[in-house]
């Protein structure tokens, strides 16, 4: 026996086993978050500004406070082109890493998603989109869908034409087209238009666009004939863009064409140049990268040539959105930090700090967003309840201005339907509801 081989294969291996303990070591030191982005595919356009806010925002954190607490943060995306298939591949490929939570970026993913969350206990945060009844926290305890959902930003949306006609008593008899993507995602908010419809006596249309949205004259042709008070449209990618110019082709007048948060970004408008001044869209957060925490990116991340993309786009809406997921990840995983005195949490301890995420206008202020409304989240609403905000764009200055107040929910009509629904979930996949006493 080579007795000086068998020396240096023994202290090879004690080396080996010595750098997978510290490689182990360190990875248990960080925070793992991945991202499930699309930027390639046909929907592209929308997804790099929202991954690049993501990005940045991660970034922001990492090189200004050296992480969480201290704790370094890892992030790895993953391209899923928007493709639901793809997307569930990049969960399971991820998963292994512990992440403390997983952002679908997309309606039909999480759907997709959300079983495997009761197996994998892994938070799902899926901001503003995906399977509103997860609202319901006792039957879906992963599933977070703050700061407000579909159904109920359908609700501020009727609520905003309301205000517009004189108040919801005034709603009798006009007539309200929703425009849909024929998916998932934009079926979501029929079930609440058609209860307020038979509530308050509006006229109710609806109308599905099938992917990717370019050909939409037969549906423009029934909405002529329609000759609607009102255009309520959930549209997603460049079927947003056809339909403001079609709209504008009709001669329909923008003020009364309303996109929900998903058709509301500046790829919806710009392609129609002047034609879609006017137009109206529901959002969640202000427009614009006039805040504290621009300057804040700009300082840490962009003047450091580490930004995701260009300067010059970090006000755009579709990145804010992607940095406020971030944002709500972060604070997640501090209360997590703080209750379970942890630098790591783990699935459980995330789903505690989700579940106590109570953002007040202190909080806000801090994270460098003033004048946000608090948000508070409990173990059975992951909703929140969140008010909504109505937006304009201005096609000469070529931006959003805010035209509303922050309108309430109407929490006291969704809530039942979300969970009457929740319910049949349960009762469908047998689940035994968790209790939130």
């Amino acid at each position: 026996m080579n007795i000086k081989r068998l020396g240096i294969g023994v202290l090879t291996g004690l080396g080996l086993t010595t750098m997978v303990a510290t490689e182990i070591a360190i990875a248990a030191e960080q925070i793992f978050v991945p991202g499930l982005v699309y930027r390639t595919g046909p929907y592209a356009p929308n997804g790099i500004p929202f991954a690049n806010g993501m990005q940045d925002y991660l970034t922001l954190i990492n090189e200004r406070d050296g992480g969480i607490n201290g704790v370094k943060i890892v992030h790895e995306e993953c391209e899923t082109g928007y493709n639901t298939k793809v997307g569930v591949e990049c969960y399971e490929k991820l998963k292994s890493k512990k992440p403390v939570t997983v952002i679908p970026n997309s309606t039909g993913i999480t759907y997709q998603l959300i079983p495997k969350s009761y197996k994998d206990n892994i938070p799902l945060l899926t901001m503003g989109y995906g399977r509103t009844s997860a609202a319901v926290g006792s039957v879906f305890p992963w599933v977070f869908n703050f700061p407000a959902t579909y159904w109920s930003q359908a609700t501020a949306v009727i609520s905003y034409i309301a205000g517009k006609e004189g108040g919801l008593g005034s709603l009798k008899g006009k007539k309200i087209v929703h425009i849909y993507h024929n998916s998932a995602y934009g079926k979501e908010a029929n079930p609440t238009l058609k209860v307020m419809a038979e509530k308050f006596g509006f006229d109710l249309t609806l109308l599905a666009v099938d992917h990717p949205g370019q050909e939409q004259k037969a549906t423009w042709l029934q909405i002529r004939r329609k000759k609607p008070d009102w255009i309520f449209m959930s549209g997603w990618g460049v079927m947003n863009q056809v339909a403001v110019k079609e709209a504008a082709a009709q001669g329909f007048p923008m003020d009364r064409f309303i996109g929900n948060w998903w058709s509301g970004s500046e790829n919806d408008v710009l392609p129609s140049g002047g034609k879609a001044n006017g137009y109206i869209a529901a959002t969640f957060h202000t427009p614009g990268g006039g805040t504290p925490l621009h300057a804040e990116i700009k300082k840490h991340v962009y003047d450091k040539g580490l930004g995701g993309g260009e300067l010059s786009r970090t006000g755009e809406v579709l990145y804010i959105r992607g940095m406020l997921n971030h944002v709500f990840v972060v604070e997640a995983v501090r209360n997590a930090q703080k209750h379970f005195n942890v630098k790591v949490p783990n699935g459980e301890q995330m789903q505690w700090g989700y579940e106590n995420t109570n953002v007040t206008a202190a909080d806000w202020k801090r994270i460098g967003l003033p004048g946000y409304p608090p948000i508070k989240v409990t173990c059975n609403d992951h909703e929140g309840g969140h008010p909504v905000l109505f937006q304009q764009w201005n096609a000469s200055t070529k931006t959003w201005k805010v035209v509303s107040d922050w309108i309430p929910v109407m929490k006291d009509l969704v809530r039942p339907l979300m969970e009457a629904d929740a319910a049949k979930f349960a009762k469908e996949n047998n689940i035994t509801p968790k209790s939130c006493s």
